[in-house]
């Protein structure tokens, strides 16, 4: 089927009537101008997906809508994100559910925990189709948010930490300062350790000082940015206190709402296509700088053992338990439970593990033997 001229005579009509109609949008140029507000400085590589985004959104539209990724050094923002955007200061926001986390526990339910052994794609599966969306939609309306959320760009399991020595069993964590937020601050206390919400800019010197002991992040890219690995020489990895989190896309609601339906359609379908996009981005970056920490030698990775992931899924019981005179709380989560069930059964059964395959081709094989 050829592609039909009219479609961009439309845009641009639709586009207008957009900008007649929405209350606070701005026009530059003719063009529907949405100011999105990042939680990341302009380098780090967080920003560059916001960045991702935007482009996506001005390439479909053919520059009918115009948004400009603002990073957080940039004003706006004064009394954070997610009030910023609810008021109408800015448009729309980058960042993290967990970042709402103060406002109700329920947002860590995206963000932290092991998420009933679900990665973050299974997770985004659940908000799709398993009801998170609709919950999410109550949870800030419960809150008095007006917004509109698109939770996207699933992120792998990220690393216990990085540590001046290695964790091999639970109690190391006893009394062990250790930069967490949120939920997962709760899950590293209920190992032990005292967490602290230290910005991700002051991390490194941190660990350098010695005023603290430990660090999470994110990844090794996003850890490597940080000047982690130069101030702690020990990566655990695998871990459960953020092992299916995800980035956020948040709208000021009465301004999207505004928008002409073909319009917020695009909106929503061009975060679909940045998710799928910044996985796939994700893979190529966070390997390569793994693989450039294995090269280097400076760096001790070990794997986290099994005694300290099962004492993380007890310390999130707890804290999740803490919430369970919260109505809104346990219905998110036994909706997550419910999927989980099958779904992770459902992976467990059919999905086959890489290691087989891995050894088979990349595994050192043996010296042949000499004949005497």
């Amino acid at each position: 089927m050829r592609f039909k001229p009219k479609r961009r005579k439309f845009l641009a009509g639709a586009a207008s009537a957009a900008a007649l109609g929405a209350p606070g949008l701005a026009r530059g140029q003719g063009a529907i101008v949405l100011r999105l507000q990042s939680a990341w400085a302009a380098k780090s590589l967080f920003h560059g997906y916001a960045l991702d985004f935007a482009k996506k959104v001005n390439d479909m539209t053919g520059g009918d809508v115009r948004i400009e990724a603002l990073p957080a050094e940039a004003p706006g923002a004064a009394t954070g994100l997610l009030e910023a955007v609810s008021k109408g200061a800015v448009d729309a926001a980058h960042g993290l559910l967990h970042h709402h986390f103060a406002r109700h526990p329920a947002f860590s339910l995206w963000a932290a925990g092991p998420a009933f052994g679900m990665d973050a794609n299974l997770l985004l599966a659940w908000h799709r189709y398993g009801g998170g969306r609709q919950l999410l939609a109550r949870l800030y309306a419960a809150i008095g948010a007006d917004v509109v959320s698109f939770p996207y760009g699933p992120m792998p399991t990220q690393p216990l930490g990085w540590f001046k020595k290695p964790i091999r069993r639970p109690q190391d964590f006893r009394r062990l300062r250790m930069r967490a937020p949120g939920m997962a601050a709760e899950i590293y206390a209920g190992l032990g350790a005292a967490p602290s919400p230290l910005p991700a800019r002051d991390i490194a010197e941190a660990l350098r000082r010695g005023t603290l002991d430990g660090a999470e992040y994110n990844n090794a890219a996003a850890d490597r940015e940080l000047g982690l690995p130069g101030a702690a020489k020990v990566y655990m990895l695998q871990s459960y206190h953020q092992s299916a989190e995800q980035f956020e896309l948040l709208f000021n609601k009465t301004k999207f709402e505004a928008l002409p339906s073909k319009l917020r359609a695009i909106l929503e379908n061009a975060a679909d296509a940045a998710s799928a996009d910044l996985s796939w981005k994700a893979i190529d970056r966070y390997s390569a700088a793994h693989a450039q920490l294995q090269a280097e030698g400076a760096v001790r990775m070990a794997k986290t053992p099994d005694a300290v992931l099962q004492r993380q899924l007890a310390a999130y019981d707890a804290a999740a338990g803490k919430r369970a005179d919260d109505a809104l709380f346990r219905e998110i989560q036994e909706s997550q439970k419910r999927f989980a069930q099958r779904a992770v059964r459902w992976q467990l059964d059919t999905q086959v593990g890489p290691r087989l395959a891995y050894g088979h081709y990349f595994a050192a094989k043996p010296a042949p033997r000499r004949r005497k």
